[in-house]
């Protein structure tokens, strides 16, 4: 039986938990919090959430590590957005929060805005036969893209969701409708 991590650190753990739950019978699905979880898992999940804390609670659990060594050997991981942040490989203007470097984009953090100026909407993405109604919530952005990710969606010319092997990222949060189009996305990455 498959087990479906969630980084636990911060953000939106419950409701990824719930979506998953929701579409999948017979996946077991795991809250990671410490150390040596994330070998026993064969999908993950990188929420949302303040990507200067997860990188700090990251680092000092030693879970960093473990992350990139799985996403390395090809371990499918949905990242959204303070997710998408963390896996990029720079972010645009910020020397204060070294990424993982998992995924060749550069990003723009809280592209759209600050909280306030939240916003949603319809993303016509590449192999979808009809629109995806996303929410925005201090959402970053790809501002580059490396040769080899695939750019799924836009919003204002900007990439909003992307997909290099076996990293699907997203700057908004599918967690928060009850359209679980992306989450099946990410569960068709373990057939791979």
């Amino acid at each position: 039986m498959p087990k479906i991590g969630v980084l636990a650190l911060q953000g939106d753990v419950s409701e990824h938990v719930d979506a998953l739950q929701r579409i999948a019978e017979g996946i077991d699905v795991l809250e990671v919090r410490k150390s040596g979880q994330i070998a026993s898992c064969s999908a993950l999940v990188l929420p949302g959430g303040e990507s200067t804390t997860i990188v700090q609670q990251l680092n000092s659990s030693g879970l960093a590590g473990e992350l990139e060594a799985a996403a390395t050997k090809g371990l499918p991981i949905l990242a959204t957005c303070a997710g998408l942040v963390l896996i990029s490989r720079e972010i645009e203007g910020d020397n204060h929060v070294r990424p993982l470097g998992l995924m060749d984009i550069k990003i723009s953090r809280n592209a759209f805005g600050p909280q306030r100026e939240s916003f949603e909407a319809d993303l016509d993405v590449k192999g979808m036969d009809r629109p995806y109604r996303a929410v925005f919530i201090r959402a970053p952005a790809v501002s580059e893209v490396g040769r080899d990710v695939q750019v799924l969606a836009k919003v204002g010319g900007l990439p909003v969701a992307v997909r290099e092997k076996n990293l699907l990222g997203l700057a908004f949060h599918p967690e928060l409708t009850d359209d679980m189009r992306f989450h099946q996305l990410f569960l068709k990455m373990l057939e791979a």
